[in-house]
């Protein structure tokens, strides 16, 4: 299935008509304001009531953190697969209460708290979300502008649930590349580094990486979600050059989701693996690691 855009913009209330053509602008595509008109695959991207969705064929995308309130809980946390591979020393990952107004996340040293994410390839929010409620501050880069709009509008609709805010607070949506931004990190040295709050000291604890890979399923029966997400955004073309410029960067640990049986990304090996039932986590350790980043 090849990467193809929404087609227009279709706004359900005339309420909803600013909004649909400020992101049919940015877009590059019509707004809709009669969607009747148009064929059964068409590509839409809908503002109503419920927030921001995807619509094709029958199937409805919209992003729903709400969804993911129990797994949030402190108790449901330490077992979660990410937030165990993400840990790292000296950081006392503990999921704030419900509701808690989270501190400032600006981080000068490395003696801060609060451990710093970057996931460099963010999706639907999910991942960043659960590391977010263990205790990191994480920025989030998406480089499909479809898919940030539909992230940015869970963020900003969950950041009005008391249960999901602190979580949320602690959250920045950057609509961007994130490739050329680890590589810009990795230029300006190990000693400083570009954190949520402007300059830092140190640079990020962790890299988080879960690139779009090719499914094994038939069309007629992949995951939904998948299946639309993959109508926006390719399979990952530039492997080596992602998990380079996350090493480069230089956190004290990247970790990558991949698929249980998948090949590794980038064909760099980890120094260890937390498996799943569906999925791994790579763990890799720049610091004890002997690599060429030319020739990953």
């Amino acid at each position: 299935m090849g990467k193809r855009g929404v087609d227009a913009v279709l706004a359900k209330r005339a309420s909803d008509r600013q909004r649909a053509s400020s992101l049919a602008c940015g877009l590059g595509v019509p707004v809709c304001l009669d969607p009747d008109e148009l064929g059964p695959e068409t590509t839409l991207l809908v503002v109503g009531a419920e927030g921001l969705s995807l619509e094709w064929d029958g199937m409805v995308l919209r992003g729903d953190f709400s969804r993911m309130a129990r797994r949030l809980r402190p108790s449901g946390l330490s077992h979660e697969l990410l937030v165990r591979a993400a840990r790292v020393r000296g950081h006392r990952q503990v999921a704030p209460s419900r509701g808690e107004t989270p501190e400032p996340s600006s981080r000068i040293g490395a003696g801060s708290r609060v451990p710093w994410a970057i996931d460099a390839t963010a999706g639907m929010g999910e991942d960043s979300l659960l590391l977010a409620a263990a205790g990191f501050s994480v920025d989030l880069y998406e480089r499909d502008p479809v898919i940030a709009a539909l992230l940015r509008d869970a963020l900003e609709r969950a950041a009005e649930d008391p249960l999901l805010a602190g979580a949320i607070g602690r959250m920045r949506l950057h609509e961007e590349d994130s490739v050329p931004v680890l590589e810009g990190l990795a230029c300006t040295g190990p000693s400083v580094g570009r954190g949520p709050g402007g300059p830092t000291l140190s640079p990020p604890d962790v890299v988080f990486l879960d690139p779009m890979f090719p499914t094994r399923q038939k069309s007629a029966s992949a995951k939904k979600k998948l299946r639309m997400i993959q109508r926006l955004e390719e399979p990952c073309d530039a492997e080596g050059r992602l998990v380079g410029a996350a090493l480069a960067a230089g956190p004290r640990k990247v970790v990558v989701k991949r698929p249980l049986k998948g090949p590794c990304l980038g064909g760099v090996k980890p120094a260890y693996a937390l498996a799943g039932k569906a999925v791994r986590y790579d763990c890799l350790i720049p610091a004890s690691m002997r690599y060429d980043l030319h020739n990953i």
